[in-house]
């Protein structure tokens, strides 16, 4: 048995986008953005838009890698007079059919916050900026400035041209993208020092905007995170967090995972300690900037980016993940654990069919839509044993937990004490499978949340099973 002790004192607010999505046009690696739009009807496909309201992520960034060689105004105004553009980092030509326009009408149509990431003088990638074919791709702090205005200003002429009077409101946006990844783009000085010139043009454009910086380490280059926690003008680091096991002779490749559960178990149940790990380090190094990871997935060999991550043992890691990240809530105020949607990449948090005509969820995405739809506003402390893994907040009279089973050999009896206070009723909702399971467009349903019974301080935790708990608390 393990007891759950809540201490009812409620901590720091907890930001509501810890679920946010990550939308990116990947051209011929998946097609991603492509496969979601609907270009006879030039609008979204109810599909996806239907499900991405049932995961409700509260943020979509968009940008990525892609944001290093993007030039927004190729993508607005009327849908003839835009100019297609080759995709250089993930291969193909991307039509620019969705653009600032449909990325908005995307996130108030689904209830979510748009997060833009700029193109910042393509991060010093020179390969990237000019190209063989004799394009410029170098996006200037003058552009990005003018990409605020034409957003938010109620007056810009362009916006206004293209027949949307009332401005968009983008409130959030990022200056550049893992500029630190690689060596052959910006050193940390010269980040922070244009970095500096992007944020001084940007505020010009609307001083209310938030933005955020690259402040990730990357290319054996460990101090930016420090330099750039420095720059005034800045709200948040960004940074990044893709992972394996942390252990030697991982079987999380290929179709190795299937060969011996226990030792695939062992291996999904260990990958939270690298970002356990990388928080800490952002921790100590941050200054006072609050931080944010725009992009966090599992980065492992095999088909599709490794179709372990189709099966239930994968959603059991992602939600010990989501409970590092909420045990770091006290700095962190956007997250994400998946590439959003596609058709092809195992790492998405929502797939769709073959033809684009349905869509679901991914073992990810069924973590962090049970997890968000069950989330208090405030964090509370607590206390377990090693069986599970556990957080806790609260909202007025209701407390909420997020629960996973370490085993996948056994259920496991849990009993709540709230220091006394007593207990008006328990709800348990969530998933328990076969640890190698996998959903696939003929078993949509197969990791579908169900209601588990509880008694009136107890409930059992079946074997490898995700949970989020609401207990109301009696008056």
């Amino acid at each position: 048995m393990t007891e759950i002790k809540i201490n009812l004192q409620e901590k720091h607010s907890i930001s509501p986008y810890l679920y946010m999505q990550f939308m990116e046009p990947l051209g011929t690696a998946d097609s991603s953005v492509d496969c979601a739009w609907d270009f006879v009807k030039n609008d979204w496909k109810p599909a996806l838009i239907n499900k991405v309201k049932e995961l409700q992520p509260k943020m979509v960034r968009f940008g990525g890698c892609f944001a290093s060689y993007y030039r927004w105004k190729e993508a607005v105004g009327p849908f003839k007079s835009r100019t297609p553009m080759i995709n250089y980092c993930w291969d193909g030509i991307y039509n620019n059919q969705v653009g600032t326009k449909e990325l908005v009408n995307f996130c108030r149509r689904t209830d979510s916050e748009p997060l833009i990431v700029v193109n910042m003088e393509s991060d010093g990638r020179m390969h990237w900026a000019y190209p063989e074919n004799g394009e410029d791709r170098f996006g200037t702090a003058k552009e990005a400035a003018e990409w605020i205005d034409y957003c938010n200003n109620p007056e810009n002429k362009l916006r206004i041209a293209h027949g949307d009077v009332e401005p968009f409101g983008v409130k959030y946006w990022q200056i550049g993208n893992e500029t630190s990844y690689d060596k052959r783009g910006y050193t940390s000085d010269k980040g922070v020092e244009v970095t500096k010139k992007f944020a001084e043009e940007m505020l010009k454009a609307d001083n209310s905007v938030k933005l955020i910086a690259w402040g990730d380490e990357g290319s054996g280059d460990d101090t930016w995170c420090r330099k750039m926690s420095k720059v005034d003008n800045v709200d948040y680091l960004a940074f990044h967090h893709h992972f394996d096991s942390g252990l030697k002779n991982s079987p999380l490749r290929g179709t190795d995972y299937r060969i011996d559960p226990e030792n695939t178990w062992i291996h999904l149940m260990n990958s939270y300690k690298s970002l356990e790990k990388h928080i800490e380090k952002m921790r100590a190094d941050r200054g006072n900037k609050r931080l944010v990871m725009t992009e966090g997935h599992y980065a492992l060999p095999g088909r599709n980016r490794c179709e372990v991550l189709s099966t239930w043992g994968a959603g059991v890691s992602y939600a010990r993940c989501l409970n590092v990240i909420m045990r770091n809530s006290d700095i962190i105020d956007i997250a994400t654990m998946a590439d959003f949607f596609g058709n092809v990449w195992q790492v998405n948090a929502i797939l769709m069919t073959q033809r684009c005509e349905r869509a679901y969820f991914q073992p990810v995405a069924t973590v962090m839509s049970l997890f968000s739809h069950h989330q208090g506003e405030k964090y509370l402390d607590i206390n377990y044993g090693d069986n599970i893994d556990c957080t806790a907040s609260k909202t007025d009279n209701k407390v909420f937990l997020h629960i996973a089973n370490t085993s996948f050999t056994e259920n496991e009896e849990v009993k709540l004490d709230l220091g006394g206070r007593e207990i008006e009723s328990i709800k348990l909702y969530g998933v328990s499978e076969n640890i190698l399971t996998e959903i696939t467009p003929v078993n949509m349903d197969v990791f579908d949340v169900k209601e588990f019974p509880t008694e009136k301080n107890s409930f059992v935790l079946p074997k490898a099973a995700v949970a989020a708990a609401e207990i109301t608390l009696k008056s």
